[in-house]
């Protein structure tokens, strides 16, 4: 059973955690690939670093909605610099309410921008929506579709958003937080998406799945549980008990999603 994780930050881990061996310890529970994404002018280049050196680290590049107000007057040369030169996807970007002091208007000036490079450069699109579903959905029928794809990283919008976005081309990623008992919103809309649209990613070092899914875990330098992508696997099981398959049929059918999906970045891995 080989996995990928469609979505993690390495950057992230912080002083004091050896990331090589994070990707050791994944590769050993059978997730073989991760795709690790960049979320500001300053790890860019971190992530880029990890997927140069690391078997199966595939690079994602892009300004997210919370650093839109911290970015450099030539952020989008440098990052448009980096995807011509780069074999990476565009992420993690997209629309985020759930702070009040993040400019709006900036953040759809800056998703527009890096849509629009998507489409330049034919590439993946890994998306962040968080209580934005309306403007997401307003902005994305504005827009000309993406060549490649996008990825509703981590889905939380209703079920009823599933089919118009599958139309415009989404695939939806589902993390351990599905598997808490009282997300009964995540679990409708999981069972509404597309077999043929579905991923799954743990959102290393964040989004600690439920305990009783946690094989794996890391504690940072101030003692905090960070999450592992380790823990995919177990991830996979509960979300293949609630779909009613098997945690191998299930497998194979991410596989061979990811594959269409990831395949423009594939590295080290042949997806």
């Amino acid at each position: 059973m080989e996995l990928v994780d469609s979505h993690v930050h390495l950057q992230d881990y912080g002083q004091g955690i050896d990331v090589s061996e994070v990707v050791s310890q994944a590769a050993e529970a059978g997730v073989a690939t991760l795709v690790c994404n960049g979320t500001n002018e300053n790890d860019w280049w971190t992530v880029l670093d990890y997927a140069g050196k690391l078997p199966g680290v595939l690079p994602c590049l892009g300004l997210h909605p919370w650093f839109v107000s911290e970015r450099s007057s030539g952020w989008f040369s440098t990052l448009e610099e980096l995807v011509r030169t780069t074999n990476c996807g565009i992420g993690e970007i997209g629309l985020d309410r759930l702070y009040q002091n993040i400019d709006r208007p900036l953040q759809e000036e800056s998703f527009r921008l890096q849509l629009e490079l998507a489409r330049r450069y034919e590439r993946p699109v890994m998306v962040h929506c968080v209580r934005a579903w309306g403007w997401l959905m307003d902005v994305l029928r504005s827009e000309d579709s993406i060549p490649q794809g996008m990825l509703i990283h981590s889905y939380g919008g209703s079920a009823d958003l599933i089919k118009p976005l599958a139309e415009m081309g989404a695939y939806f990623s589902f993390s351990g937080k599905a598997l808490f008992e009282g997300h009964s919103q995540s679990r409708r809309s999981l069972a509404a998406v597309p077999i043929d649209r579905l991923l799954l990613e743990t959102d290393t070092p964040n989004m600690l799945p439920p305990e009783r899914f946690r094989a794996v875990s890391v504690l940072s330098s101030e003692g905090k549980e960070l999450n592992h992508p380790a823990n995919l696997p177990a991830i996979l099981s509960g979300i293949a008990d609630f779909l009613g398959q098997t945690p191998d049929e299930l497998s194979e059918i991410l596989w061979q999603n990811a594959g269409r999906f990831f395949g423009p970045l594939k590295t080290h891995q042949e997806l």
